[in-house]
């Protein structure tokens, strides 16, 4: 009898095991099972999109199909594009050409562009200029050429856009996801669209390079991957670099696949000149002057355009980004803005992004690059008689604008194209300002400069007056010339 009693005792010991068995076992089998055949579709990210991201330091992608990157332990993980590596990417060994193509082209060279809408944060002319001076990166090196066009239909559509915007693929606000575009031979080529919600600027690192982004999405949107070439252009890795230009390996892949530029057409020898006892009515073209030495000139204009700084003199122009003057500088300022005259007494941006030149009785606005009006007559604009000398833009907002000459200034509308009143104003209400100047502009951090002759003086927006210790030379300080001292009392 003891016997069956310990049986009876033992079968809920056993019923027990079982069930615990039955309980562990699917989690054992799951965790064998082969992976759905369709899982990865849930992931629109391997066909052809890039999104921008920075993902938390335990993740570079919100899903699967990013493939991890070994990056430092412990420390933030920088913004990276989203698209995921190819698959022999990280780990090619051997490998003589690096850049990596998507599989697609465009089977022509002349493509279009349309810019849909635009970032709150920049004037409508910068960004289409931005993204005209991204697309040059890659149509320098090859047979391609962009055009914008304003409606219809475009090859490459431009978006800033926000959250849920119709391709499965939300952005997230600020931070995070910046961009992404697709590849040619998608079901969505050439579409390339902006994080709206981003801090877009232009040619600094405080937010966003617009620059750097578009020109990395373009590279997706003609066709190159992602590569492991050490500062190319097309690594997965946002990095804010100044000037923006291509690695020899973007310039191989994007070769590959378009080939390089058309020579330009062979012209013909030049005609000899005059000869000797030969008389002829024509007129030997002059040479261009060489530009005046930044060091020891008297600028006859300054104003800050597109976040940049501009110096103009004699016809030609110094360009100033981040401090440090731009390869190529100085330029003829025709390089910019043909049918400008030389030489410029004052220029200004508005907020518009339309640029203003003055030149004696009569006043020059552009668009960009794009002459719209003049030459025109100051009267328009209410200055019965007097030339603007200088003209400064100020306030966070450049809706004050002030133009000067001699010892008066006078406010100006662009709204209204009008001066407030034709009676001028004293100088001598900028406390600390010399009574005459030669050009003026603001900085980024809303100090006025005024300059006059070599020397500039500093302006304070908040004691509403010179700074202590100006002025100063304008070579040492703006050009990086050398001399004895700069200090004056």
């Amino acid at each position: 009898m003891a016997r069956p009693a310990g049986l009876c005792r033992a079968a809920p010991r056993a019923l027990l095991l079982l069930l615990l068995l039955l309980l562990l076992l699917p989690p054992l089998l799951l965790a064998r099972a082969p992976r759905p055949p369709g899982a990865h579709r849930r992931h629109p990210l391997r066909r052809g999109l890039q999104p921008w991201h920075e993902a938390p330091p335990s993740s570079l992608a919100p899903g699967p199909a990013a493939q991890e990157v070994t990056r430092p332990p412990g420390g933030p993980s920088p913004p990276r594009c989203g698209v995921p590596d190819p698959p022999d990417g990280p780990s090619a060994r051997n490998r003589q050409k690096r850049f990596v193509l998507s599989g697609g082209r465009w089977e022509k060279t002349e493509l279009t562009y349309r810019i849909l809408r635009f970032p709150w944060q920049l004037v409508r002319e910068q960004v289409r200029q931005t993204v005209a001076e991204a697309l040059q990166v890659w149509s320098e090196v090859t047979p391609l050429t962009f055009t914008e066009v304003h409606e219809g239909h475009a090859d490459i559509t431009i978006d800033f856009t926000r959250y849920w915007h119709g391709d499965n693929l939300p952005f997230d606000g600020p931070g995070g996801i910046l961009a992404h575009a697709f590849f040619p031979k998608t079901h969505r080529e050439g579409d390339v669209h902006f994080d709206y919600d981003e801090t877009w600027t232009i040619g600094d690192n405080q937010g966003t390079d617009l620059l750097q982004v578009a020109a990395h999405e373009f590279g997706h949107v003609l066709g190159l991957q992602h590569t492991t070439a050490a500062k190319a252009l097309m690594s997965p890795f946002y990095t804010f670099r100044y000037p923006l230009s291509l690695s020899p390996d973007d310039r191989r892949g994007i070769q590959h696949l378009y080939g390089r530029p058309r020579p330009a057409p062979t012209s013909r020898p030049p005609a000899l000149g005059p000869q000797a006892g030969v008389d002829t009515n024509e007129i030997a073209p002059l040479e261009p002057e060489a530009p005046p030495d930044a060091c020891d000139v008297s600028f006859d204009a300054v104003s800050t355009i597109r976040g940049e700084l501009f110096f103009f003199k004699a016809g030609f122009v110094w360009r100033l980004r981040g401090g440090r003057l731009q390869p190529g500088y100085p330029a003829l300022a025709s390089r910019h803005w043909q049918g400008l005259p030389s030489p410029v007494d004052a220029a200004f941006e508005d907020a518009q992004g339309h640029i203003w030149f003055f030149q004696g009785a009569q006043y020059w606005v552009y668009d960009g690059e794009k002459p719209v009006l003049g030459p025109a007559p100051l009267s328009e604009l209410g200055l019965l008689g007097a030339p603007v000398h200088a003209a400064l833009v100020w306030g966070p907002e450049k809706n004050k604008i002030y133009f000067f000459c001699g010892g008066d200034y006078w406010r100006f509308h662009p709204s209204t194209r009008r001066v407030d009143s034709p009676v001028p104003r004293r100088v001598t209400d900028w406390r600390g300002v010399p009574s005459e100047i030669d050009a003026a502009f603001q900085d980024a951090d809303g100090y006025a400069y005024f300059l006059r002759g070599r020397l500039y003086w500093k302006f304070d927006p908040v004691k509403v007056k010179a700074l202590e210790g100006f002025p100063r030379l304008v070579g040492p300080d703006f050009f990086g010339c050398t001399e004895a001292a700069n200090t004056f009392r």
